[in-house]
């Protein structure tokens, strides 16, 4: 067992706006359980709230995507002799890396180099797409803690030390009543329709201005509807507000997802947004378009059917897709109005949303995982 003397260092990596909330999160259960912990890192606004010493905000300011990784490839350069030095110098007693594999598994192999024990949150999704990142994670993470049932067999098979405390969404949603959203809608109820377009600058780009017209259509059919677009930390107001231009659709920041829970449907972009949607019972579609190259990649790496979390949970397209050359305003529109004018489709949809609450654990997940890692040492 090794032994930790007070105000030692510790260091965490995250690269993307889910990882820095699920981050943040362990962190705080950390400090609860250990307040002399100093925690350094390298994230977004969320994690630079609960540590000690903020080194980099990688969030707003990372890349994304193949062809957008190459062209950020001077930042992941900076980030790498940032970490280095910072290895080097501050000597940390572990390293929690949380999701965001293409750099994290930079850090990974120097912390391996120094006998540093690495704790990683949040895998990659080597089910969907890379399985060999599976044995790089496996032979060099002191553990895994993964969000899926399934992906523990995964990496132990090749040897990974892996644990499931649960998904971390459990820790931050509270489940709601299905019931609650089978009510009866006629033609002039005051839909509430939630438009999550993405949080970083190039998916927003990409699914806004789509995502607003279709919300235009539904309006156009049930008059009284209302649209709220849910904005990131990372971007102003002025940033979205150069896509609004009707005052049927406000700019809400909802973190702790006291708005979204009240959504009748929300047209969203492909990522974890589609699993917390699922979490409070709200129907929607899911979009995504990209650069037809960064396109052609993935479609080449993916084997999955599905991109939507909620679809290949459940095995299936419960939630429908609109992926690239399918992402058009009119396709879209023509398919939310009718489920909309359909209750019985549209309560199926929340049954089956229901099935996913089993897979995912139980809440105190954050808690289980910072007792972990600290059950790992001797704190003096």
């Amino acid at each position: 067992m090794q032994k930790i003397t007070l105000g030692k260092n510790i260091l965490v990596v995250n690269g993307d706006v889910s990882g820095d909330l699920h981050s943040s999160r362990l962190v705080l259960s950390l400090k609860e359980k250990k307040p002399d912990l100093f925690v350094y890192s390298i994230g977004g606004a969320r994690l630079k709230d609960v540590s000690d010493r903020f080194l980099y905000d990688v969030v707003s300011k990372g890349s994304f995507g193949f062809i957008d990784s190459i062209k950020g490839i001077k930042l992941w350069i900076k980030l790498i002799s940032l970490v280095r030095k910072f290895l080097d110098e501050k000597k940390p007693i572990f390293v929690i890396l949380v999701d965001f594999f293409g750099f994290n598994r930079q850090v990974l192999g120097m912390c391996r180099h120094r006998d540093i024990p690495v704790y990683y949150y949040i895998p990659p999704q080597v089910w969907a797409s890379r399985p060999k990142r599976a044995n790089t994670l496996a032979k060099n993470a002191k553990e895994i803690f993964a969000i899926f049932p399934f992906e523990v067999e995964i990496y132990k098979k090749l040897g990974g030390n892996v644990s499931f405390f649960g998904h971390p969404l459990l820790d931050l949603i509270d489940l709601s009543d299905p019931l609650a959203k089978k009510i009866e809608r006629g033609p002039d109820f005051e839909y509430k329709i939630g438009i999550l377009p993405g949080s970083r600058k190039s998916e927003i780009e990409n699914h806004i201005e789509v995502f607003i017209k279709v919300f235009e259509n539904i309006k156009s059919v049930f008059k009284n509807s209302k649209g709220y677009i849910f904005g990131v930390r990372e971007f102003d107001d002025d940033f979205y507000y150069r896509f609004i231009k009707t005052k049927d659709l406000v700019l809400v920041r909802d973190e702790d997802y006291a708005i979204r829970k009240n959504m009748d449907f929300a047209l969203t972009a492909s990522g974890t947004a589609t699993l917390e949607n699922a979490l409070m019972n709200i129907p929607m579609i899911v979009g995504y378009r990209t650069s037809l190259l960064n396109y052609e990649i993935a479609k080449a790496i993916i084997k999955l059917p599905y991109i939507s979390l909620v679809n290949i949970l459940l095995k299936k397209e419960v939630v429908k897709e609109f992926i690239q050359y399918d992402f058009k305003v009119g396709k879209i529109s023509d398919y939310v109005i009718d489920l909309l004018k359909d209750k019985e489709r549209y309560n199926l949809i929340i049954d089956e949303f229901v099935k996913l609450r089993g897979m995912l654990g139980e809440k105190g997940v954050s808690q289980r995982i910072a007792s972990k890692i600290l059950s790992d040492f001797e704190i003096l």
